[in-house]
């Protein structure tokens, strides 16, 4: 993060991401992918809420149920509790400690990549699975990594938007590293004559599905459904997602 970041603070960046990022079932497959999930589970834990807008969508539209957001950014959270008939804790996946209290768990947003480390997705998926109730499902998506992804986070594809305080700002994405099934990247938020305000340095992690299905068997996890696009089509050889629903054991 550079020097003057503090210009554009943690609260405004969690305010733009809501801008950028709007929660719309209707509009976006993945979002009506994951809201049909919610609506049908009785209760949901959002693992990487971020500003909570699944969550208080469905409770806007009538969801009953215990609904929790768990993130460990506060000025996510701030904006989440807004909405004070859900439960938002802040914390990481791997440090939860819920016991078979929910029937659908989620990770929504490409959070699961933000497991970088053996260890950390490990200890994550083993507190998602604990936090289930027996034949409980977990629902998250990654991108593929035979679709390169980063390879388009660069200046050029860089993105103008007035921001809800009525500044106009330019936003892009830059990769710096690729090491193994790692990326190293950062974001960058600028006035619209490109003067920076923001950096923040970011990695995520390209599992394939061999790798990744290792891990969620370590975990207790069966695989119940799987695709390659929002649509419901199997992953083939150009899919960009690996979209995944594992059953608790």
């Amino acid at each position: 993060m550079g020097d003057d970041a503090v210009v554009f603070s943690d609260a405004d960046a969690a305010a733009l991401y809501d801008l950028v990022n709007p929660w719309d079932p209707e509009q976006w497959p993945g979002d009506g992918f994951y809201d049909e999930l919610v609506r049908a589970a009785g209760s949901v834990l959002d693992v990487g809420c971020g500003t909570g807008a699944m969550l208080r969508l469905a409770r806007e539209h009538g969801h009953r149920g215990r609904l929790v957001g768990l993130d460990p950014d506060p000025a996510a959270l701030a904006r989440a509790r807004r909405r004070a008939d859900i439960e938002w804790v802040e914390g990481t996946a791997a440090a939860a400690r819920w016991d078979a209290a929910f029937d659908l768990a989620t990770m929504t947003g490409h959070a699961f990549q933000c497991l970088v480390t053996d260890a950390e997705l490990s200890a994550s998926l083993a507190a998602v699975h604990r936090a289930l109730h027996r034949g409980g499902r977990f629902a998250f998506e990654t991108r593929h990594p035979q679709a390169r992804a980063w390879e388009g986070w660069n200046p050029s594809a860089a993105s103008d938007l007035v921001d809800a305080a009525g500044r106009a700002l330019r936003l892009w994405h830059e990769t710096e590293s690729v090491i193994g099934d790692v990326v190293t990247f950062t974001g960058t938020t600028a006035t619209a004559d490109g003067t920076v305000l923001r950096v923040d340095r970011m990695r995520l992690r390209f599992l394939d599905e061999a790798v990744l299905d290792a891990f969620l068997a370590d975990a207790g996890f069966l695989i119940e459904a799987r695709y390659g696009d929002w649509d419901g089509g199997p992953v083939t050889g150009t899919s960009r997602e690996i979209i995944t629903i594992a059953r608790r054991r």
